[in-house]
């Protein structure tokens, strides 16, 4: 929130102090050594005022001693004679005309400095007695101010503690203590409700305890929130519909999963060839062979570094595949060998490179040493 200093909230009536004669405030005789000043200034609202002069006087006019508030609302100095003095504090207030200009904010009287001392003078214009001096109206809108400002320090507590309760989840799951971590994302969702990353990471909870079901509850909960703020991020909301696809895979609702990765991939292009491959996995593992290629193509066309998905377009492919009766040697549909040769080139190790190599073998297909395992 702005800081609302204090300034703005002086008018005319409240700007000129008359100090009357100098004789009010005898000046001690100065001796040889000197004094020292130091103290804080803070505004209506309790904020540090950075800037401002504090003066040393005798009449309220001439300024014997000047010394300058920092960023922080403090000030010191030395180099004062001993004695009794009054303190202003100058800043911009405003004239009679509603214009900003230099003038005497607050002041302290009979203030006394001794030598060798260092006297303490604070100016806090949020006391009872300065801001029950100032107009009604700027009262009201100091009073409303503190309110709105207690409020945000109030959500800005709220935020730290749901941020900890998360870490806490974070941890538990890495743990393995899942009912604890969907514990502590539940508590930062109670306290929360309105923030739509603490439903994704209650759902990533829910998910690591392979409760499926109630991991995409969250996760819908959660893309309501990220898809309405008024500053979407595609990449965390591209993130929550990758997970809500794996929570649906693994509770066996492909066409959910397959719709999900979809959204993905149209939310985040960048990162399409990871949720098309994603799409393109699932599939396979349900044994779709024509919509796993499908998926597969689209997964190459977006990142063609990506090996898994070349392998299933192969894979897929085979589905197609005839044996000749002469030979016994299985004919490849077009497309079905090349696929199996760039996945080799890329991952010529593991098991699904062995499955590759013999049905390129089998085919009567050349596998050259590169593709063979290192």
């Amino acid at each position: 929130m702005k800081k609302v200093r204090f300034a703005e909230f002086l008018t005319a009536a409240a700007i000129f102090v008359s100090f009357g004669a100098t004789g009010l405030w005898a000046q001690a005789t100065p001796t040889a050594t000197t004094s020292k000043i130091h103290g804080h200034v803070q505004d209506p609202l309790g904020m540090p005022i950075a800037n401002d002069k504090v003066e040393i006087t005798t009449d309220g006019k001439t300024a014997l001693y000047t010394f300058t508030a920092d960023a922080d609302g403090n000030y010191k100095g030395d180099g004062i004679k001993p004695g009794t003095f009054v303190v202003m504090l100058v800043g911009k207030v405003k004239d009679k005309a509603g214009k900003l200009t230099e003038g005497t904010v607050d002041f302290q009287r009979d203030v006394k400095f001794t030598a060798g001392g260092d006297t303490q003078v604070d100016f806090d214009l949020s006391r009872a007695d300065y801001v029950s001096k100032l107009p009604p109206d700027v009262q009201k809108q100091i009073a409303a101010t503190k309110k709105a400002n207690a409020a945000a320090q109030a959500e800005n507590g709220k935020i730290k503690n749901v941020n900890k309760l998360i870490l806490q989840a974070r941890d538990a799951r890495k743990a393995g203590n899942f009912d604890q971590a969907i514990a502590l994302d539940q508590q930062a969702a109670v306290a929360k409700p309105d923030a739509g990353l603490i439903w994704y990471e209650l759902g990533d909870s829910y998910l690591a305890a392979k409760k499926y079901d109630d991991a995409a509850t969250n996760y819908n909960k959660a893309l309501a929130l990220l898809t309405a703020e008024k500053t979407p991020k595609p990449d965390v909301i591209a993130a929550a519909q990758n997970n809500l696809g794996e929570a649906f895979a693994k509770g066996g609702k492909v066409s959910d999963a397959v719709a999900a990765y979809e959204a993905a991939a149209k939310t985040l292009p960048a990162q399409a060839g990871m949720y098309y491959t994603n799409e393109a996995v699932v599939l396979f593992k349900t044994g779709q062979g024509d919509p796993a290629a499908a998926a597969a193509d689209k997964a190459i066309a977006a990142d063609p570094t990506r090996p898994i998905p070349y392998y299933i377009k192969g894979w897929a492919l085979v589905q197609h595949a005839t044996v000749d009766p002469k030979t016994n040697k299985i004919q490849l549909p077009p497309g079905c060998a090349d696929a199996y040769r760039k996945f080799l080139s890329m991952a010529p190790n593991g098991p699904l490179a062995d499955d590759a190599r013999n049905i390129l073998t089998q085919a009567g297909e050349t596998v050259h040493s590169s593709y063979k395992k290192h």
